[in-house]
């Protein structure tokens, strides 16, 4: 994708790696759309970024997908970049009371969202990128956060899949893969040891600038070439197994 003169939809982009992602599109002289559940997240997100537009939308139903799309088609039709960013994480163990109930959360909003927003926007004839968070647990899974692991999982094989059937349509797919950062996914205080989303950004859009479609940061960037015999010693070692 070309660097500047985007008009940019980032799901999930008030605040994390979604903000992240806005402020340096901005500066580099793009059109930033971001939308999210909440209206004081975007508030705050404009109190820091006034040139960005907001979409107060609920991507957890198939309605809340379809409003985001339908109004993007009237007031910003020109829209050729979608950054499915949007994603939930539920630290939690199968025999919890609630497991079922959070894990058809994450599913709704790691999975179904992402796939229906990507169905639905490739209607715009101006779309020529689609940019997909994915995850470093995608190759190696964290047991703590069992169902998010496996949601990125899928998103990642799809995202393989998505590349190859939009080349054609010179649609080009892009993944982001993250490691933990210094975040709220989760949960507060959970990923506070982690590298500031900063850096992250800052590597990821020199690798943007290198015509790269797979984006990797830290040890995401180690678990995505890692062999079997790499990555299971570091499953033994990342969830304390003996």
């Amino acid at each position: 994708m070309k660097n500047s003169h985007n008009k940019i939809l980032i799901t999930g982009g008030a605040s994390g790696i979604g903000f992240g992602m806005a402020q340096r599109f901005v500066q580099e002289n793009n059109t930033v759309i971001i939308c999210g559940r909440r209206a004081e997240a975007l508030k705050e997100a404009t109190d820091k970024l006034p040139g960005l537009l907001t979409k107060q939308a609920d991507l957890a139903t198939e309605a809340g997908r379809e409003e985001l799309y339908n109004w993007v088609a009237k007031e910003h039709p020109d829209v050729n970049v979608l950054v499915n960013n949007a994603g939930i994480q539920n630290w939690m163990h199968v025999a919890d009371a609630d497991f079922y109930k959070k894990a058809k959360e994450e599913i709704t909003t790691n999975i179904e969202a992402p796939l229906h927003l990507t169905s639905l926007f490739l209607k715009l004839k101006s779309l020529n990128a689609v940019l997909n968070v994915s995850s470093g647990l995608s190759f190696v899974p964290f047991i703590k956060v069992p169902v998010y692991s496996a949601t990125k999982a899928f998103f990642h094989s799809f995202t393989l899949s998505l590349r190859e059937m939009l080349r054609a349509k010179n649609i080009e797919v892009i993944e982001v893969i993250p490691p933990a950062l210094n975040t709220d996914l989760g949960g507060k205080g959970l990923h506070d040891h982690a590298p500031p989303v900063s850096d992250f950004i800052e590597s990821i859009f020199s690798q943007l600038h290198e015509r790269k479609t797979e984006l990797t940061f830290g040890f995401s960037d180690v678990r995505h070439k890692a062999s079997k015999e790499i990555v299971d010693p570091v499953f033994k070692q990342m969830n304390q197994l003996g």
